[in-house]
């Protein structure tokens, strides 16, 4: 966004008083999407863009869909959680918000249309449509990965949050792809569009190998080979695709190093995982439990927002880990001793014992490294691939995989055998 412009409208913002501000927050929203629409030239009316949205997996199925795009021949640019991608220029997402804004968005897109991408895959999420950032983009199609109790606080309520997720697929005229015969999503399944699209894991006629664990990753690619299935791509890309995907990053990602002796360790698993709800918690967990005693380090989604959670959490964790580490994640300015007390509540009396407190996040994750056994699967999931802790209005360069890959470093040595 042209910085002379940014600057007069949020000066514009500082002198409405909040109350008029706040009921014309709409209009305030609606407005900025169409002026930077404007700005940018309505790059998407050039460009096929699919938005992909829902409670888990949005990023995946980003991640995959553009692999997918990418393996049928096309340029392809993509925004999520994880990262940007322009073709071959990829970068993290860095900004804490998977939505950036107005702006930034077309701006994202405008280069993307000027470097030649046909495709345009990105990640939407209810708090985007809120603001509007979803407007004036010309989608061509719509994603459902699923749908479940999220961002209750911000929005007032389930049902608030899920009427975010539909406006999506009311200004989406052409393609709806969704989940099979879910009750839950009739809203969804009456909006008209040109052509529906539905996935589910007992209907897998791609007979897909994925080298990815768990089966939400198997719904994920199902989503993401049904959308492309829609834009006309043919089934043997599909398969090729997504079976060659080998990882994520922050989604399931297994963490090893690369030593002249091969990969350590071979005894044990250090999974890093982005899982920020309870479902995708649970699934986590049991994509890994049944072969392997788990020790799980984990926070809370983040300070200020869907506080609920935190218990669950706990609940979760006394069901399927052996060993429990509560650590901080991002407090931002809640006191993050609070968060870890609120997951603790959810604890059962039982995995007291086998729970530990450490608020150092590089420590909690060396200390669970460093007394792993053989066979261990040592879980570390809130952060993904994120690149920044945030506490109180500090943000910290932080990385789960470099802290993990220097603990296994220290761990290992040529004579160690």
């Amino acid at each position: 966004m042209n910085p002379l412009l940014e600057k007069l409208l949020d000066f514009g913002r500082l002198i409405v008083p909040q109350p008029v501000f706040d009921a014309l927050q709409p209009y305030y929203h609606q407005g900025l999407a169409y002026l930077a629409a404007i700005w940018y030239g309505f790059p998407t009316r050039n460009m096929t863009v699919i938005g992909v949205t829902g409670t888990n997996g949005k990023s995946t199925v980003v991640f995959m869909l553009d692999k997918i795009l990418s393996a049928a021949g096309y340029k392809t640019a993509s925004l999520s959680t994880i990262q940007f991608k322009i073709g071959e220029l990829e970068w993290p997402n860095n900004l804490k918000m998977t939505m950036p804004g107005r702006f930034a968005i077309q701006e994202f897109l405008n280069k993307a249309l000027f470097s030649g991408c046909k495709y345009a895959v990105l990640e939407v999420t209810s708090q985007g449509i809120v603001q509007s950032r979803h407007l004036f983009i010309d989608f061509a199609a719509a994603v459902l990965t699923n749908l479940s109790p999220e961002h209750i606080e911000a929005h007032g309520g389930f049902e608030n949050y899920k009427a975010a997720k539909l406006e999506l697929f009311k200004t989406t005229k052409k393609i709806h792809v969704l989940p099979e015969a879910v009750p839950e999503l009739k809203e969804f399944y009456d909006v008209p569009a040109e052509q529906k699209i539905f996935f589910s894991p007992a209907k897998n006629d791609l007979d897909l190998k994925l080298k990815l664990a768990g089966d939400f990753n198997l719904t994920n690619a199902l989503a993401a080979a049904a959308a492309a299935r829609a834009l006309g791509v043919t089934d043997a890309i599909i398969k090729y695709a997504l079976e060659n995907i080998e990882t994520i990053p922050g989604r399931t990602e297994n963490v090893k190093l690369q030593t002249p002796e091969g990969e350590f360790p071979k005894d044990f698993q250090v999974i890093i995982d982005y899982a920020h709800t309870p479902e995708a918690l649970e699934a986590l967990y049991k994509t890994f439990s049944p072969a392997a005693p788990l020790v799980c380090v984990f926070g809370s989604a983040g300070g200020g927002r869907d506080k609920w959670k935190r218990p669950e959490f706990g609940k979760i964790a006394s069901k399927y880990c052996m060993r429990i580490i509560l650590t901080d994640e991002d407090p931002y300015e809640e006191n993050p001793n609070q968060i870890i007390a609120e997951i603790e509540a959810g604890i059962t009396a039982e995995k007291k014992s086998a729970t530990s407190k450490i608020l150092d996040r590089r420590e909690a994750i060396k200390t669970a490294i460093l007394s792993a056994k053989p066979g261990d699967a040592i879980l570390i999931t809130g952060k993904g691939s994120e690149e920044l802790i945030i506490i109180g209005k500090n943000k910290i360069p932080w990385s789960d995989q470099r802290v993990v890959k220097e603990t296994l470093n220290e761990l290992w040595h040529p004579a160690k055998k």
